[in-house]
């Protein structure tokens, strides 16, 4: 618990040069929710730490596989106590529509396995629930090169 507060109190503090577009502050937050996210998937597992931040209508696109649409299909696609902790990933962009409930992030991610380390990109579109709360309604990725490539 003590590390997700440590990451947001880092990503506050890193936010004044975000590159986020549009919605001010709201840029920031998903910024901030998408990076609280990554750091989440270290203690729960990726997918676990997906499913906090899930919309009851969200859809996951992942390579080679139909997708998975709503929380409970998510729910179920996944075994808890196997899900995957040696993953993180990193927002590079942040927009938020003018209204400021819909919104997304990209960035590229990292997987490390005991004999190979795997990267790509991904993107992750936001929307505020009622209770102001930002949740993930499409999440997505792909393999590629590692950094710099």
């Amino acid at each position: 618990m003590m590390k997700i507060f440590y990451s947001g109190i880092f990503c506050l503090l890193a936010c004044k040069s975000l590159p986020v577009q549009n919605g001010g502050n709201s840029g920031r937050e998903i910024w901030i929710a998408d990076s609280t996210m990554s750091s989440l998937a270290a203690d729960i597992g990726f997918n676990s730490a997906v499913l906090r931040y899930a919309d009851s209508t969200m859809v996951k696109l992942s390579e080679g596989k139909p997708p998975i649409i709503g929380l409970q299909n998510f729910a179920t696609s996944f075994d808890p106590l196997h899900d995957i902790k040696t993953i993180a990933w990193s927002p590079q962009f942040a927009e938020v529509a003018k209204s400021g409930e819909l919104g997304y992030t990209w960035g590229t991610w990292k997987l490390n396995l005991p004999d190979t380390i795997h990267h790509g990109k991904y993107f992750t579109v936001w929307k505020k629930n009622q209770q102001g709360e930002w949740k993930v309604v499409l999440d997505g990725g792909n393999s590629g090169p590692g950094p710099g490539n």
